[in-house]
């Protein structure tokens, strides 16, 4: 049986010490999130007014898959959410990596390590776009890293196991214990 899965990405207009600390993400705005829906193969950007749109699709998701989403882009969201967003059917690769090393790695690192790639910028670059008006770029950027995270997922269904480098720059396996059934 397949499973719709989508995937979640969130830029914001506002940094954590704009706000006030990374407790109040939800002060942070959205600038751009990007959904991927594996059911229609489409990569769907949302602005801030567009979220109650994107929230009918995510409640359509077998499983919704994400890097910090649960530490970071549901406490975004959830200022906006009239849905609780950590009842959704949620697999957070940052989460699962750090239960299996015991520390945090980065997307960029995982993605280098697995993929042989980098991720284009950062959410600091995304921050700076939002205050020059760069919307494209943003939503550029994010669909981007939705991209590899779909790509580092599907790379763990099948492999069972993702790669990340260590504090000596040394390639380790990192048991993936999830599926894309």
């Amino acid at each position: 049986m397949n499973i719709r899965y989508m995937v979640l990405d969130v830029e914001t207009r506002r940094s954590a010490r704009e706000v006030g600390g990374w407790h109040r993400a939800g002060a942070m705005g959205v600038s751009v999130a990007v959904l991927y829906d594996a059911g229609t193969n489409a990569f769907l950007p949302f602005e801030q007014h567009a979220l109650p749109e994107m929230f009918r699709w995510l409640i359509q998701a077998d499983l919704v898959v994400g890097f910090n989403i649960l530490g970071f882009d549901y406490a975004v969201l959830q200022a906006f959410a009239d849905i609780r967003l950590k009842d959704l059917p949620t697999l957070d690769m940052l989460t699962h990596v750090h239960r299996q090393l015991g520390r945090r790695v980065s997307l960029d690192n995982l993605a280098q390590a697995t993929l042989h790639e980098r991720k284009s910028a950062d959410g600091m670059a995304a921050l700076r776009w939002w205050k020059e008006g760069k919307l494209a770029q943003i939503a550029e950027y994010c669909k981007m890293d939705v991209d590899i995270t779909r790509r580092l997922y599907l790379y763990g269904s099948e492999h069972g196991h993702v790669f990340c480098s260590n504090t000596r720059g040394e390639r380790m396996c990192v048991p993936a214990l999830w599926s894309a059934a």
